[in-house]
């Protein structure tokens, strides 16, 4: 049987009765004392002792005795439900939910959930925390574990992940109680000095506020979290190491022309374009949308794009002026096509710089930039991001990338 965290107080009619109807009463710690008062004449047993709890309740079954156990919100979500199923047998066993507690958390944000993901800390590495962000969910519940930092762990990974200005952090405390809390926390504000253990937290996504001013910011390398996103697919954006990398690999020129096929947000593009105003950046993206949203990034990052095509290449190309630099992150099934309209046009001395993310795509690129008689180098990628782990840091990794680098002589 499934309560909130008023206990008993919010149990319905029909299981208050087989509560009281109960020879055998199991329960955690928080409920024994409601549980005595209530029903005094049953036998109460800790829920936190199975191997005592176990041998007991097949003894009450086999003995027909009447005993509930008593658990938060659904059993069968995170709780003891797995372990009575496992040991007992579904047959025995008839379950009473109690919503749970990421239902009541984002009832009481009066926001729909059907598109949230969730995380359990609870005895668990920080790991898939760390991964599940850079995918850049709409909605993430975080079921915390006090005793691995809590939701002070939490704000750790988002921080490191660099998403911090990209959600909102709602802690939520004993829902469903009489003095539950539900409060957005600032991004520079304390945890709450009397944060209760039993609390979850919910990071919604939100867009990030522009800039106060576009020229205070990093040079190069900047957040994540600082570029606004397509909302149906947030995750889908060039990582902050890599970006340093193939910004570093284009060897920008003070002037000249850059494309950016596939731009994506446009970030490496419009990073480019703030290490050397004066170049000429064109972006290409076949995205519905990507104009708007690569337009909108470049007015918060203080930079003008030279022009913006929503497009698919090789034919989204033919307007364009001939580059001295590529940045090809698009292309898909057609990156043959579209790498040899690029060496069509390159000028003398261009610099073509390809991000693969498979070995596959290694093999088909690289034999067409050899013949067409193009200096060719590969390197792979590959950077960790620390995340909280106990007391100390564990490296959680990213995909590793492919890049390809030609230059024209």
């Amino acid at each position: 049987m499934g309560c909130d965290a008023s206990g008993l107080a919010g149990l319905p009619p029909a299981q208050r009765a087989l509560l009281e109807g109960a020879r055998l009463l199991v329960a955690p710690a928080r409920l024994q004392e409601q549980l005595a008062q209530a029903c005094g004449q049953a036998e109460l047993l800790s829920s936190e002792r199975p191997e005592l709890l176990l041998p007991r309740l097949r003894q009450a079954l086999d003995g027909g005795e009447p005993a509930v156990v008593l658990a938060s919100g659904d059993p069968l979500w995170f709780g003891i439900g797995r372990l009575l199923v496992q040991e007992l047998g579904a047959a025995a066993l008839r379950f009473h939910p109690a919503p749970s507690s990421l239902q009541l958390a984002f009832a009481r944000l009066g926001r729909p959930w059907q598109d949230a993901r969730w995380i359990s800390l609870h005895g668990r590495e920080p790991e898939p925390l760390a991964a599940a962000l850079q995918q850049r969910p709409p909605a993430l519940a975080v079921l915390t574990d006090p005793g691995r930092g809590g939701a002070d762990a939490v704000r750790r990974i988002l921080r490191a992940s660099g998403l911090e200005a990209a959600y909102g952090l709602w802690l939520c405390e004993r829902l469903g109680h009489g003095a539950e809390r539900v409060q957005r926390l600032a991004p520079q504000a304390p945890l709450p000095a009397d944060l209760d253990p039993l609390h979850l937290v919910l990071l919604i996504a939100e867009p990030p506020p522009p800039p106060a001013d576009p020229a205070a910011l990093p040079l190069f390398g900047l957040d994540d979290g600082l570029f606004l996103q397509h909302d149906d697919r947030p995750g889908l954006m060039t990582k902050r190491e890599v970006r340093i990398q193939l910004l570093a690999d284009l060897e920008l020129p003070a002037r000249g022309v850059l494309w950016d096929i596939g731009a994506g947000v446009g970030s490496i593009g419009l990073e480019a374009l703030r290490l050397r105003p004066a170049l000429q950046g064109w972006f290409v993206e076949q995205r519905g949308g990507g104009g708007a949203l690569i337009a909108a990034n470049a007015q918060r990052l203080g930079v003008v794009p030279a022009g913006v095509v929503e497009g698919r290449a090789p034919g989204a190309l033919a307007e364009l002026p001939d580059p001295d630099r590529v940045l090809l992150g698009g292309g898909g099934r057609e990156r043959g096509a579209v790498l040899a309209a690029v060496l069509e046009r390159l000028r003398p001395g261009g610099l073509v710089v390809v991000p693969l993310a498979t070995v596959e795509a290694l093999a088909e690129l690289r034999p067409l930039l050899e013949r067409a008689g193009l200096a060719v180098r590969v390197a792979q990628h590959q950077a960790w991001r620390g995340a909280p782990l106990a007391d100390g840091t564990r490296l959680a990794p990213l995909n590793p990338v492919l890049v390809l680098v030609a230059r024209r002589p």
